[in-house]
């Protein structure tokens, strides 16, 4: 938190960024978290972040309290902590019509992560898709080169025309026969690139973000809200 900016500058930009930026709701709900708590009636900001204290005793987290505010910063958090997933965040208490009101803003890196590997994997698809079209388009172009520059007589009829052998005439040997198409070629070029894999770990993420997002929301607030009623 920069010393000139209050924690209500902090709260209309983006908490533990330093920066004044412009309000973008409309776009940082995928990674910001946002509520309120009533608190019950007569109980001070300090008090209510004496009880929230535990939240930020963790470590790598650090909290600074400045007038009913309260900022902090977590870093290399530890699995073991409750708010593991958020990396900067603003409490605020203030006054609401039937009394004080604890309203949060949390900030979440490991979510923007999550919502953006979706879009990763869909372009990572994409482009398979493309790669494919373009191998299977060069493939077939050479094909119908290799056909016009070579004019030549069907194999069957090319080993038909081998004269044999008198020896081998005599005992009864066979004609040669034509060499046989290797169906391997075959299988490959059907096989072809497929783009499977990259949709569906695009679906595991974009269902990871859902399931976290929503999770957490109430995660956070329902611990808050225990917290602030004094359960243990």
């Amino acid at each position: 938190m920069t010393g000139a900016a209050s924690p209500a500058q902090e709260m209309r930009s983006t908490p533990g960024s330093g920066k004044g930026l412009p309000n973008m709701r409309w776009v940082d709900w995928i990674w910001h978290v946002r509520g309120s708590l009533p608190l019950a009636p007569g109980l001070t900001a300090d008090e209510a972040f004496d009880r929230l204290d535990p939240f930020f005793q963790e470590r790598g987290t650090t909290a600074e309290r400045q007038d009913d505010a309260l900022v902090f910063h977590k870093e290399a958090q530890a699995p073991q902590d409750k708010m593991s997933i958020f990396d900067d965040g603003l409490l605020k208490v203030e006054q609401g019509p039937t009394g004080p009101v604890l309203r949060y803003h949390l900030v979440s890196r490991a979510l923007l992560y999550c919502f953006l590997a979706p879009l990763l994997f869909l372009a990572v698809a994409r482009f398979t898709v493309i790669v494919g079209e373009y191998e299977a388009a060069s493939a077939e172009a050479s094909e119908k080169s290799q056909k016009n520059k070579k004019d030549e007589e069907d194999p069957a009829e090319k080993y038909a025309k081998i004269p044999l052998n008198p020896i081998d005439k005599f005992l009864g040997a066979p004609a040669p026969e034509a060499p046989k198409k290797d169906k391997k070629d075959g299988k490959e070029k059907e096989r072809g690139r497929s783009p499977t894999s990259a949709y569906v770990f695009a679906g595991i993420f974009a269902f990871l973000y859902l399931v976290g997002r929503i999770l957490e929301d109430r995660l956070v607030r329902s611990r808050f809200r225990k917290r602030l009623q004094g359960a243990a």
